[in-house]
C-alpha cells in the first residue's frame, strides 16, 4: 500500500490567540481543504456533534463543496443521534434526513468491513471526544483507521478541541493485558490530546493492528490554545452522549467513571450524572465529611440524595455526595475517583461490591483495585502514574498540532 505524507495543514496564526480569535473546528475549515475530497466518494463517521459553527450538519457541509459524493455514514456507540444508552447494541439503518445508509460501528461489528468500504475513497472522522481514554469514540476511530489502511482508503480527521483542555495528563498508562474497547492503546486515562493528535500518534507509533499505517490527513482546529476549556471557545457544546450534558461533567468524568466498576450509582438516570453518586446503603453525610477531610485540590463534596430513573438502583433513593468544582485547572479527577472508590469500599465493606473486570479495564491495570482491597497506601501508585505520564509526554510531544503556550 502506498503511504502518503501525513497532512498537518497547520496554517495557524498563533499571534491571534492572545486576542481571543474565534475558534474554528476542522469541519469549519473543510472548504479550504477540499482538494482532499474533490472528485471522491466519501464515507463519514459521525454523530449529532458533527455540526459546524453555523449549525450545519456535516452532510450539508460536504454536499455544498461540489464534486464530492457522500455515499455512507457510520455511527459509533450511542448511535448517529447520540441517544442510545451506554453499551446498548446499535443497528445499522437508513438516515431519514439524508437517505444515506448508516453502518453501525457498535452493533454486529466495531470495525468497518471491506464490504462497507468498497465504494469509498475517503473515510472522514468527525465526532466530539471528551478527553478520557475509556470514552469509546477514540477506539472507534482507531479501528476505522485500521480498516481504511487495509482497504487503501484515505482517512481524514476533522479535528475538534479537547473539551477538558490539552495541557493536563493524568492516570496510569494502559497495560497491554487490559486492552479492550474502553482502552485500546497505551495512553493515560486523561491524555490531553485532540482526536487529530491521537490519530497521528496511533498511526506514527505503529499501534494499528499488524503495524499498518493509514493514509492520514488532519484538518486542524484554528485558534485553539491548549489550555482553553470547551466553554471558553465560543463553540456550542452538543452533549456527545446521553450522560455527558456539559463541560463540568466532562471535567470529573476521568475519575468518576470508575464507579461504573462498582455497585455504586454514578448518577446515571439523574440530571447530574458523574457529578453525584451514591447508593441506598450509603451514609451521604459521613461520606462527604470523609472526602472533604482529604482536602482534594479543586473539589468539595456535599451530601445529597437522589433517585435514578435508569441504570443502577433505578427507582430507589440513593444517599451519597454531589461534587462542587472549585478549581478545575488544579483538580486531579482520576486521583479523586480512585480515592472516592477507596473511601466507599472501606466505609461500607458489607455492602460495597466490585465489578472487578470492568473496573480494571477502566483503570488499565489491576493494581489499583488490589491496593484498595489490601488497604495499602495509594500514593506509591500515584507516583508510578506520574512517572508513566512523564514518559508518555515525551511521545505525545511529537504529535501535538497545537503547541503549548508559554
Amino acid at each position: 500500500m502506498k503511504i502518503s505524507h501525513i497532512t498537518f495543514m497547520m496554517l495557524l496564526t498563533w499571534s491571534s490567540l492572545a486576542g481571543g480569535a474565534t475558534v474554528r473546528t476542522g469541519l469549519d475549515r473543510v472548504a479550504a481543504h477540499e482538494s482532499l475530497f474533490k472528485g471522491r466518494r466519501v464515507g463519514i463517521i459521525a454523530n449529532h456533534t458533527a455540526h459546524d459553527s453555523q449549525g450545519r450538519y456535516i452532510v450539508e457541509v460536504f454536499k455544498a463543496l461540489g464534486d464530492v459524493q457522500v455515499v455512507a455514514l457510520f455511527s459509533p456507540e450511542h448511535g448517529l443521534y447520540g441517544v442510545e444508552e451506554a453499551g446498548d447494541h446499535v443497528d445499522s439503518q437508513t438516515d431519514p434526513a439524508s437517505g444515506l445508509p448508516v453502518f453501525s460501528l457498535y452493533g454486529q461489528t466495531r470495525k468497518p468491513t471491506p464490504e462497507m468500504l468498497r465504494d469509498i475513497d475517503v473515510l472522514v472522522f468527525d465526532i466530539q471526544d471528551i478527553g478520557a481514554r475509556f470514552y469509546t469514540y477514540i477506539s472507534t476511530m482507531a479501528l476505522a483507521m485500521e480498516a481504511a489502511a487495509e482497504c487503501d482508503v484515505r482517512f481524514v480527521v476533522l479535528d475538534r478541541p479537547n473539551p477538558i483542555g490539552g495541557d493536563w495528563v493524568e492516570g496510569p498508562v494502559l497495560e497491554k493485558a487490559f486492552t479492550s474497547f474502553v482502552g485500546i492503546y497505551p495512553i493515560p486515562v486523561r491524555h490531553g490530546m485532540t482526536v487529530g493528535e491521537l490519530a497521528q500518534m496511533f498511526n506514527s507509533q505503529g499501534w494499528l493492528a499488524q503495524g499498518v499505517r493509514a493514509e492520514l490527513a488532519v484538518v486542524p482546529v484554528q485558534n485553539w490554545p491548549r489550555d482553553r476549556w470547551y466553554d471558553q471557545t465560543g463553540l456550542r457544546f452538543r452533549k456527545p452522549s446521553p450522560n455527558m450534558p456539559d463541560v463540568q461533567t466532562a471535567a470529573v468524568y476521568p475519575g468518576l467513571c470508575l464507579l461504573e466498576g462498582t455497585n455504586v450509582s454514578e448518577g446515571r438516570g439523574t440530571p447530574m450524572p458523574f457529578r453525584q453518586f451514591g447508593a441506598p446503603w450509603l451514609d451521604g453525610r459521613k461520606l462527604a465529611a470523609r472526602l472533604n477531610e482529604l482536602n482534594l485540590r479543586g473539589l468539595r463534596f456535599i451530601a445529597t440524595s437522589f433517585t435514578p430513573t435508569s441504570s443502577k438502583h433505578k427507582g430507589s433513593v440513593c444517599h451519597g455526595v454531589r461534587i462542587a468544582i472549585t478549581d478545575r485547572n488544579g483538580m486531579e479527577p482520576f486521583w479523586a475517583g480512585v480515592l472516592i472508590v477507596n473511601e466507599i469500599c472501606h466505609m461500607a465493606p458489607e455492602s460495597f461490591e466490585w465489578r472487578a473486570a470492568h473496573f480494571d479495564r477502566l483503570c488499565g491495570t489491576a493494581t489499583i483495585r488490589e491496593a484498595i482491597v489490601a488497604r495499602k497506601s495509594l500514593t506509591p501508585l500515584k507516583d508510578q502514574w506520574n512517572a508513566q505520564c512523564s514518559a508518555f509526554e515525551q511521545i505525545r510531544r511529537k504529535h501535538l498540532l497545537y503547541p503549548p503556550q508559554d
